[in-house]
């Protein structure tokens, strides 16, 4: 159940807003039957074997995005992948659920109108009804539907770290909480989900193998019919061994304090998984009024996901400036963190044909280093795949060094790669500025602006005459720039320790050079060696030097 629980609210905070894919009534039932016919099997393996075959957060995503197509074409979406409830055990009282909030100013907004509030993170794991009566652990009952679960009185008998008698207030009690995988120092940001909430489940539901019960914890977040105070209520439940309660149950008055202590706990070591944080007010209603859905004095707000499941639209090719095709995945917009991701680079023709990537799929990316789009894995292949053939490559590392329409995309590469901080360090010109350029001015080749003038630049459609002439300047200011610095900008295939080693001051001095030179540097074998002669010696490298002499650039 709580996977259609958490589902469902993913549709909402997620792919509610998502635009309906643009298909016909028979590819749509066809993709729909075949993601629903997916999710069944991922259903049919975790409620009766125990066994989760794919994490939570792609479990989830995927739900979420099959209710979405069967809303967008007509489709009953009431049973989403929802598996038959064998739950027959009646809770005492009911598990309301936690709705959730997308934002800091929702929260406020929620908790305006209450007070007596406390905060306590989200354990990520299986809810859980424990009923104590006369001092002992009478049964212990699984969410279910909120309303019926099933029985797991045995199973959490055998957890030492739910009590099996208690004295007081608790001798005669229900609770509701959290069963968890314990960890130790689990750092959430850095972590991630680590599929704890699946592992709980298979452990509770697996028949045989019960190893993994002593490995799980309860955290309880309730106690309806409790004392009236929540600090009566934590020192209680400290009192009876359910610590984890009162040391991760605090105070707060204001947003600004969960959200202090939420991105605290995102990054604090912690004894288990956590997914968000709860806010809930002391004042609660009476235990007989607790219904599924109806817990209005609680809320919960979820962490940023650091992955999502997107749809891959279209497969696309380019080619770079040493002439190799790379491939790049065009997504289904979906936001990571404070970043839009449209497109992810999948590498080398042949890193794409390894994954298997086709228009249609669904792919888990996330961020990686210095925020770049990273595809983490194919969660899922549609059942109509085409994927588009890669161009035939007839280029290299020394071609396109001059413009020609067949040479487009291998000469704005070059040009990206000039102006990078590897290479002369323009900065504030990137791919978008050179095609804009290269178009007003039509450059003969990848050194051809040196000579476009201020009003020229002031001109250009695009640029504003502020941008044109700082950008006049820069150009000018390069003009200085070191000789190592331009004949990396040309892309002599040497590493910059190697070209920092060979003290080269001038391409007179560099020309003379023999392989056996050329081996004493580090890194540089025979091979390397023959690759920086024949670069040297190319007739358009040749030209390129020529032409940057009369232009008195250093070196040259």
């Amino acid at each position: 159940m709580w996977r259609w629980i958490s589902g469902l609210m993913l549709l909402w905070s997620g792919y509610g807003a998502a635009v309906c894919p643009v298909w016909s009534q028979a590819k749509a039932d066809k993709e729909v039957t075949a993601l629903s016919a997916q999710i069944k099997g991922w259903d049919d393996s975790y409620w009766k074997q125990g066994v989760s075959e794919v994490s939570d957060e792609v479990y989830d995503q995927l739900s979420a995005r099959l209710t979405q197509w069967r809303r967008c074409f007509g489709q009953d979406s009431s049973g989403n992948g929802l598996p038959v409830l064998v739950g027959n055990i009646k809770h005492p009282i009911a598990h309301t659920g936690v709705s959730k909030v997308a934002s800091k100013d929702a929260l406020r907004q929620w908790m305006q109108a209450r007070r007596n509030l406390w905060v306590q993170p989200k354990v990520d794991g299986v809810a859980v009804t424990l009923i104590y009566r006369n001092g002992t652990l009478a049964q212990a009952i699984s969410r279910g539907d909120g309303i019926k679960g099933e029985d797991w009185t045995a199973q959490v008998r055998s957890m030492p770290a739910v009590p099996t008698h208690l004295k007081g207030m608790l001798g005669n009690s229900v609770l509701q909480g959290e069963l968890f995988l314990l960890r130790d120092n689990h750092i959430q940001q850095q972590m991630g989900g680590m599929n704890a909430r699946a592992k709980v489940a298979g452990a509770m539901m697996r028949q045989t193998d019960r190893s993994l019960l002593s490995q799980l914890g309860v955290f309880i977040w309730a106690w309806p019919d409790g004392p009236k105070t929540m600090a009566q209520r934590l020192a209680a439940l400290s009192a009876a061994g359910f610590d984890l309660t009162a040391r991760f149950t605090l105070p707060v008055h204001s947003v600004d304090e969960v959200a202090k202590q939420r991105g605290q706990w995102l990054t604090s070591p912690l004894p288990f998984v956590t997914d968000g944080i709860v806010v809930r007010s002391e004042d609660e209603p009476s235990g007989e009024r607790w219904l599924p859905g109806e817990g209005s004095w609680v809320v919960a707000w979820k962490y940023t996901p650091v992955s999502q499941v997107a749809e891959v639209r279209d497969i696309q090719f380019a080619v770079g400036r040493t002439g190799k095709i790379s491939v790049v995945a065009a997504l289904e917009p979906v936001r990571l963190d404070d970043k839009r991701v449209q497109r992810v680079s999948l590498g080398s023709v042949g890193r794409w044909q390894r994954l298997d990537i086709a228009p249609g799929d669904q792919v888990m990316v996330s961020l990686a280093g210095q925020g770049i789009p990273r595809l983490d894995k194919v969660v899922w292949r549609g059942p109509d795949r085409q994927k588009p053939q890669p161009p035939v490559s007839q280029f290299h590392s020394l071609t396109c060094f001059y413009a020609s329409p067949e040479c487009l995309e291998q000469f704005i590469a070059r040009l990206s790669w000039l102006s990078s901080k590897q290479g002369l360090d323009i900065n504030g010109l990137g791919e978008s500025g050179w095609r804009a350029l290269h178009q007003a001015h039509r450059f003969e080749h990848i050194f051809s602006w040196l000579q476009l003038s201020q009003e020229q630049l002031a001109a250009t459609p695009g640029f504003s005459a502020t941008r044109g002439l700082a950008l006049w300047h820069r150009f000018n200011l390069v003009r200085e720039q070191p000789f190592i610095r331009w004949i990396t900008a040309m892309g002599i295939p040497m590493t910059k320790a190697a070209l920092s080693a060979s003290g080269a001051e001038s391409w007179q001095a560099m020309r003379k050079r023999n392989s056996a030179d050329w081996q004493t540097l580090p890194g540089t074998g025979e091979e390397k060696a023959r690759q920086i002669i024949n670069w040297l010696q190319d007739p358009q490298i040749d030209a390129l030097s020529a032409w940057l002499a009369e232009q008195h650039i250093n070196g040259f």
